[in-house]
């Protein structure tokens, strides 16, 4: 019982980090990724499609990518996505090919994503605090049904926050690992 019950917090915690990484993989950071356009949806014959499975998306260089669709006429489509979007970013279209060039961030700006990344940091600590609590109060629970005794449960409630306590700690590394990474010029 007491086992499922932890190992079922483990993996919620494991997969607010992951949700953390992807979002923080979504923000720019000067250097061009395909994951930067990976969540742009586009028009595609009257049904929203993630760019990805209409178009190519290279990496050029460090500071440009490039969209190649698989059909001519989705340019235009793709373009419109990638103004709609809240990127920023301005598309320079040459045929069929889509170029993206990523103007270098502002000091000001760079403070601002830092920031954000801390926001994101915290919302991902506050949902592993309320998986705690899930578990805490499951445990809360068999002992009230008599199906443990009390030295079983300050025994999980103390692996249950040794858990909390690592994965707090992930949250905070994969943060300073992200505004280092906006910080560096």
């Amino acid at each position: 019982m007491i086992a499922t019950i932890k190992q079922e917090a483990e993996t919620r915690m494991k997969k607010s980090i992951e949700s953390l990484k992807t979002d923080l993989s979504k923000l720019r950071t000067g250097r061009a990724s395909t994951t930067l356009v990976d969540h742009l949806k586009v028009n595609y014959y009257g049904s929203e499609m993630p760019l990805n499975q209409c178009a190519a998306v290279a990496v050029v260089d460090s500071r440009s990518l490039t969209i190649t669709p698989w059909e001519k006429p989705m340019v235009a489509a793709i373009e419109k996505a990638i103004l709609a979007s809240d990127l920023g970013l301005t598309p320079n279209t040459a045929g069929t090919v889509i170029r993206i060039n990523l103007p270098p961030l502002t000091e000001q700006r760079r403070k601002e994503l830092a920031k954000h990344v801390s926001h994101e940091g915290e919302n991902t600590k506050v949902t592993i605090r309320g998986v705690r609590r899930d578990a805490m109060q499951n445990v809360k629970d068999l002992l009230k049904d008599k199906q443990i005794s009390e030295d079983e449960e300050r025994k999980a409630e103390l692996d249950v926050q040794k858990l909390t306590d690592k994965f707090v700690a992930d949250v905070d590394a994969v943060c300073k690992i992200k505004e280092q990474e906006l910080m560096s010029l």
